[in-house]
C-alpha cells in the first residue's frame, strides 16, 4: 500500500515545532502565520535545566517548553490533543490510519536515528509531520523544516526515532487536531501566549518529568538559568567535563533552534506582536530579547571554547557569569511583559 497527502505544505525553518506547527495550522485550520509567530503563540521560550544520571550527557539545556505545539493551539481555542504509546506497532497503526484519512500527523522522536538528517548525537524531541508511506519499499514520508521536500526514511528508522531503546523517549508521540475553527482572535491568542510565557519564565522551578525513561529533573525558566549559573564551574570537576559543555554549547546555538537559544525567534515573536498590537508588548522589549540572544550566543562560545582540549581553566567561571547576568536581564524582560 502507498499513499501520499501532496496538499500539505513543509515550510523550511529555523526550528522544528514552529515549522511544524505552522504547516499544521496552515492546512487545518487556514492560519497563516510567520515562523517566529508560531513559536511566541506557543509561548515556547523557556531555560530548562535538566539532569539524570541515566541521560548522556547527564546535564542538557533545553531553551523551549515540552508543550509548545498544545500552547499554540490553545491560544487559538483548537483541540489539539497528543499522546504517547509504549506500544509500538499501536502507535504505527494509529499514525498509519491517521495519513489514510488525509490526515497530516505529527510525529516526535530523536532525530540521530532519523536516517535522512544523518544526525551524531541523541537529540530527543524533533517534530515532524507524517504525509505518507509506502510498504512496498518500506519508507515513510515525513515534512522536515530542513527544505520543502518531503523526505523518505525507512520504518526500521523512524520506529527506532519515536520509541528509541535507551536515553530518552517520547515513546511514540504523536498529535492530532480534533477542532479547526479558531475561538479566540489573534489578538487575543497572543496577548494570552505572552502572560503565559511570562509567568512561567518567572515562577518556574524544579520538577520531576516523567514519560521520558527513567525520572529526569529540571529546573525551568529563569530558576533553570539561575541554576546553570551556580553549577556550570563544577562542571569542569567532571570526568565529561568537555562532552557536558559541548553539548551544550550546541543546544544554545546550534540544534534548530534559530540561534540565540530560542530568542532570536521570540525576539521576532515580540516585534511582530507590536506590529499587531502596539499596547501588547512594551517597545523596549523585542531589543531586550535579542539582546538576550546576544548574549546566550556568546555563553555558547564559552561553552564551546572550554569543551576544547587544554582550555583554560577560568573559562568556567566565566561561563557562570554570563550565565548569572542572563538570568537579571531576563528576569527585566520577563518583568516587563508580565506587567504590560
Amino acid at each position: 500500500m502507498r499513499t501520499l497527502i501532496d496538499s500539505y505544505e513543509c515550510f523550511p525553518g529555523a526550528h522544528c515545532g514552529s515549522t511544524a506547527m505552522r504547516g499544521l495550522l496552515n492546512h487545518y485550520c487556514d492560519i497563516d502565520l510567520p515562523e517566529h509567530a508560531v513559536f511566541g503563540l506557543g509561548s515556547g521560550l523557556d531555560s530548562g535545566y535538566l539532569s539524570s544520571p541515566k541521560i548522556d550527557p547527564p546535564i542538557v539545556l533545553f531553551g523551549r517548553t515540552a508543550s509548545l505545539e498544545r500552547d499554540v493551539a490553545s491560544a487559538f481555542g483548537l483541540d489539539y490533543r497528543e499522546q504517547a504509546d509504549g506500544d509500538d506497532e499501536k502507535a504505527w497503526n494509529d499514525v498509519r490510519e491517521e495519513v489514510l484519512a488525509g490526515r497530516p500527523t505529527m510525529l516526535s522522536g530523536d532525530i540521530l536515528y532519523l536516517d535522512y538528517r544523518e544526525f551524531k548525537v541523541h537529540f530527543p524531541g524533533h517534530r515532524f509531520v507524517l504525509v505518507g508511506f509506502d510498504d512496498d519499499v518500506e519508507k515513510a514520508f515525513i515534512a522536515d523544516r530542513i527544505r520543502p521536500e518531503y523526505e523518505a526514511c525507512s520504518y526500521g528508522a523512524l520506529a527506532m526515532s519515536r520509541n528509541p531503546p535507551e536515553g530518552m523517549s517520547t515513546s511514540n508521540l504523536w498529535g492530532k487536531f480534533h477542532s479547526t475553527v479558531p475561538t479566540r482572535s489573534t489578538r487575543d491568542a497572543t496577548k494570552l501566549a505572552i502572560e503565559r510565557c511570562a509567568t512561567r519564565m518567572l515562577d518556574a522551578d524544579t520538577e520531576i518529568l516523567q514519560g521520558l525513561g527513567d525520572a529526569i529533573e529540571m529546573t525551568g525558566g529563569i530558576a533553570g538559568t539561575l541554576r546553570l549559573a551556580q553549577e556550570v564551574a563544577s562542571w569542569g570537576d567532571r570526568d565529561n567535563a568537555q562532552w557536558i559543555a559541548g553539548y551544550a554549547a550546541r543546544s544554545i546555538e546550534k540544534f534548530g533552534n534559530g540561534g540565540g537559544y530560542f530568542r532570536r525567534l521570540y525576539a521576532g515573536f515580540l516585534d511582530w506582536a507590536r506590529r499587531l498590537d502596539a499596547d501588547l508588548v512594551h517597545a523596549d522589549a523585542p531589543g531586550l530579547a535579542l539582546g538576550a540572544a546576544d548574549d546566550w550566543t556568546a555563553l555558547s562560545d564559552t561553552l564551546f571554547a572550554v569543551s576544547e582540549e587544554d582550555a583554560p581553566t577560568q573559562l568556567w567561571a566565566q561561563a557562570a557569569e554570563q550565565a548569572a547576568g542572563l538570568a537579571r536581564s531576563e528576569k527585566r524582560l520577563f518583568e516587563m511583559l508580565a506587567n504590560r
